[in-house]
């Protein structure tokens, strides 16, 4: 199943870079969201990658349609899409946009893989192996496996502290939050990513902490949050200690923290 969900990812990432390269049209939706030509061929790839090789489970993606929770309460398993996560990385052409996909099993990520096709960066997870990165991934396509690298990569120091915050999405709580780390810590720094990149950050180990307290919706996490988890780190509820779940009747997450820290 992994390879197969991998496949997918990487040949949208390819058609994704054949637009990047170009001067695209951008539209905007309803909610004045951005979105481009790339973000609805992906999808295409994505979907029909996932309806062919298993086509028993539903697929439940941010540029499909989004049936009623009475429809979708009996699913047991979605696929949950994002086929360009970071949209706004993508117009901006700085490279820090992701491809998202994530088994969802009973409300809980069981498989992740998110793809950055600019970067050529593969983080992986699944619940029988863990959690991997593979760098360079055109370059050795066919050997992935080889070149996977078991998460996390980095060994913290205990008296400094690493946050990852969005691009885009700064907020004021998340601003709190760093300044009550500061009175825990002997030095915190701040590093910024775009997309799903802050939840892979949080598994390779390179940042610590990874709040978030503005709006997401459950295609942006999925896949990142299998991957952490399955790397030894925590995606929970702000405040509140519970992991994030899916498949809701409001598609719409919760604030969260990703973590490595006890």
């Amino acid at each position: 199943m992994q390879q197969k969900v991998v496949a997918a990812a990487i040949e949208a990432g390819k058609e994704i870079m054949k637009i990047y390269e170009t001067d695209f049209d951008v539209e905007y939706k309803e909610d004045e969201s951005p979105l481009t030509i790339a973000d609805q061929r992906s999808h295409e790839i994505i979907k029909e990658a996932l309806q062919k090789n298993f086509p028993e489970i539903p697929i439940l993606s941010e540029e499909g349609s989004h049936l009623p929770y009475e429809e979708r309460k009996a699913w047991k398993e979605i696929w949950l899409v994002d086929p360009i996560d970071g949209t706004k990385e993508f117009i901006k052409k700085n490279g820090e946009f992701t491809v998202n996909i994530a088994l969802i099993r009973d409300g809980k990520p069981v498989l992740g893989v998110v793809y950055a096709p600019a970067l050529d960066d593969l983080y992986v997870a699944d619940k029988e192996k863990g959690a991997f990165k593979v760098s360079s991934v055109l370059q050795t396509s066919d050997h992935l496996s080889l070149n996977a690298v078991k998460l996390p990569l980095a060994q913290k120091n205990d008296t400094v502290a690493t946050v990852v915050a969005s691009r885009s999405h700064m907020s004021p709580e998340t601003e709190v939050f760093i300044n009550e780390l500061k009175e825990q810590y002997d030095e915190v720094e701040t590093i910024s990513a775009g997309s799903s990149l802050k939840l892979c950050l949080v598994a390779e180990g390179k940042a610590d902490y990874y709040p978030r307290y503005a709006p997401t919706m459950e295609w942006d996490t999925g896949a990142g949050q299998a991957i952490v988890e399955l790397s030894g780190g925590k995606v929970e509820v702000a405040y509140d200690g519970r992991p994030l779940f899916y498949n809701k009747i409001n598609l719409r997450n919760p604030w969260f923290l990703a973590t490595r820290r006890k």
